[in-house]
């Protein structure tokens, strides 16, 4: 699927819903076409890293969980487990888990799943990155999938703020962004509107106004991020819910 398509209407009561990657996977089934194969791929792709991050608190050092995590995706990518997708129950994260429970159970016995050096690359993961993005998570009293509930939330709400500052940029309003922006991550909000309103040649009031569009296009675009991992649009509100209750900790 092509990133500039133009979307469904993915407000809360919208009648219309997208055909979004993993609705087109599960469609598709075990008879993967070529553009359910592409989806399910960009869809891994995006969200590997919190299956890494659950694979090293299970226990595996770092080399060990680089060799299963891609071993993972290259059962997956060759359908051995999409036959197991229940559309009811169609959410991304869910199935990729609960697939990925399956593979650890089934390789507890062969730790080493692929002979160092040999490892067969399915997608280009960046695993270069992976441990020290992992040496950064809390202490290892968080279980596995606490974890990796976390970092689903986290890499949904980075996507989002990586596209909304794409955005700004391609209409040359990057500058703009990069002195808003802490009103999404809360780093701002004590300062005043007015006093950014003066550094930005703006009145208070139109600062005012450029948050409130700037938290509600971010809305926006997570709920379409978050409608790309979801089979049915009334996942979405839940899956936001849910995405909010990880980043807290609940």
């Amino acid at each position: 699927m092509n990133e500039r398509e133009p979307r469904a209407d993915l407000r809360a009561g919208g009648r219309q819903f997208a055909t979004t990657r993993w609705s087109q996977v599960i469609a598709a089934g075990a008879d993967q076409t070529r553009d359910s194969q592409e989806a399910l791929a960009r869809l891994c792709e995006v969200y590997w890293y919190p299956l890494y991050a659950y694979v090293r608190r299970w226990g595996h050092d770092a080399d060990q969980a680089q060799d299963l995590t891609q071993e993972f995706f290259a059962r997956l990518l060759e359908k051995h487990y999409l036959r197991a997708a229940d559309p009811a129950r169609g959410r991304f994260r869910s199935f990729l888990l609960a697939s990925l429970k399956h593979f650890l159970s089934n390789e507890r016995d062969r730790v080493k799943a692929v002979k160092r050096g040999g490892r067969t690359t399915v997608l280009p993961l960046e695993f270069e990155n992976a441990e020290g993005r992992y040496s950064r998570e809390p202490p290892d009293n968080e279980t596995p999938e606490t974890i990796y509930e976390r970092r689903w939330a986290l890499t949904l709400l980075e996507r989002t703020l990586a596209r909304l500052r794409e955005e700004f940029r391609e209409s040359g309003k990057d500058a703009t962004f990069a002195r808003l922006e802490g009103y999404l991550t809360g780093e701002q909000e004590t300062l005043p509107y007015a006093e950014l309103g003066a550094s930005l040649g703006m009145s208070e009031g139109a600062v005012k106004v450029a948050v409130h569009r700037l938290r509600r296009r971010f809305g926006a675009l997570l709920r379409e991020e978050i409608a790309e991992t979801v089979s049915d649009p009334a996942e979405v509100d839940e899956e936001i819910r849910e995405l909010f209750r990880a980043v807290r900790g609940e």
